[in-house]
């Protein structure tokens, strides 16, 4: 048994730049007044749309990000319909010959009662490591995933367009989104903020 921090990774390599580029050309079309492209004017461009609400222009541009967390945030993550998902299988891989590994939740803390709750959970995460290396033995994957918890980890790749990445940022980093989201998705936004920040700096985020 494995116990790990969730995390992410964006797929693609960013370029801020060209990417306000081709969505300033996209939407020019609408005006025919691909003649004001200038070197300068993206940025500008982009904001505009942006403040406007017509968000469809940002349609043109889609990138990938791999989640690294748990089975229960996965759920949430595909509830997002307007994407595409590849996602880990309980049914296909076989952990006995991986090994199992469980998600840490992002709340414990180091005071004597969050030792004592960590510890809980670590025990029923050796049970259900065990049980599941028993039931292998004779039942397949998919029939011995019926023991793992929620807290399993899972890899989800999701592609998705610029506006739905927006969409998903709002809703999954607000304060009533689950804290195991917001642990990925928060430093997810930062970083997006600092690669392509005209699309992603009106997105804030409050403590919860």
């Amino acid at each position: 048994m494995k116990i790990i921090k969730a995390g992410y990774e964006i797929m693609d390599d960013l370029n801020g730049l060209e990417i306000l580029k081709k969505i300033e050309l996209c939407g020019r079309v609408c005006y025919k007044s691909e003649d004001k492209i200038t070197n300068e004017s993206a940025e500008k461009f982009v904001r505009g749309i942006i403040k406007n609400g017509h968000e469809s222009v940002l349609e043109h541009f889609s990138f990938t990000v791999r989640f690294i967390v748990d089975r229960g945030v996965s759920h949430e993550i595909v509830r997002h319909r307007i994407a595409s998902y590849s996602q880990e299988s309980t049914r296909y891989v076989n952990y006995q010959k991986k090994g199992i590994e469980f998600v840490r939740p992002c709340w414990f803390d180091d005071g004597v009662e969050g030792i004592h709750a960590e510890n809980k959970w670590i025990q029923a995460m050796l049970k259900a490591d065990e049980y599941y290396n028993d039931l292998i033995l004779a039942w397949s994957p998919q029939q011995a995933r019926s023991v793992l918890p929620n807290s399993l980890k899972t890899e989800v790749v999701m592609t998705a367009n610029l506006r739905i990445w927006r969409h998903f940022l709002k809703l999954r980093t607000a304060k009533a989104a689950h804290p195991q989201m917001r642990e990925v998705t928060i430093p997810l936004l930062t970083e997006l903020k600092n690669k392509i920040p005209v699309v992603f700096e009106d997105i804030t985020v409050k403590e919860a």
